[in-house]
């Protein structure tokens, strides 16, 4: 056999290799991480423990895709998307509600979100698990849950 065979024989296999590419613990803490970094908060770490709670409920709403919270013991963001819908973009999008926060009022600009984006750089809350699941309509679903949770009214994320 030929380099160019092994070559090709390599890339083909790689090719059908099923991916986890931008859904994996190491992605969602990626993107924790460095919208933590651009405040100066200290780096999450992943918790077996709130994925497997984050997986327990997500699992939970795959019949509906709801928006609705656990109302758990944990901090908790929610995301849905349809298509080609990672962790890391339903990260992202709590990431782009920072343009929406005000640190020096610790408030939320009229009628906008900022609290999915407060949760993620809380600086108690340092450790993160998350979980996506299809749901029934086809839509993706995540959830990611912190621990300590964090948003205490009047507190400041950090």
């Amino acid at each position: 056999m030929n380099s160019l065979t092994i070559i090709i024989s390599l890339v083909s296999i790689s090719l059908f290799q099923p991916t986890h590419a931008q859904n994996s613990p190491q992605d969602y803490l990626d993107s924790h991480n460095a919208a933590r970094k651009q405040v100066g908060v200290a780096n999450m770490t992943w918790d077996n423990t709130l994925a497997a709670y984050a997986q327990s409920y997500v699992n939970q709403r795959v019949s509906d895709c709801g928006l609705v919270h656990s109302n758990g013991a944990y901090g908790e963001n929610l995301a849905k998307g349809t298509g080609t819908f990672t962790g890391t973009y339903a990260v992202n999008l709590w990431v782009v509600e920072k343009q929406n926060y005000n640190y020096n009022t610790n408030t939320c600009a009229s009628g906008c979100d900022c609290l999915h984006y407060t949760q993620m750089i809380w600086r108690d809350s340092v450790r993160v698990g998350c979980a996506k699941v299809q749901c029934n309509n086809g839509w993706w679903y995540v959830v990611c849950n912190y621990n300590p949770p964090g948003n205490y009214e009047g507190e400041l994320p950090y």
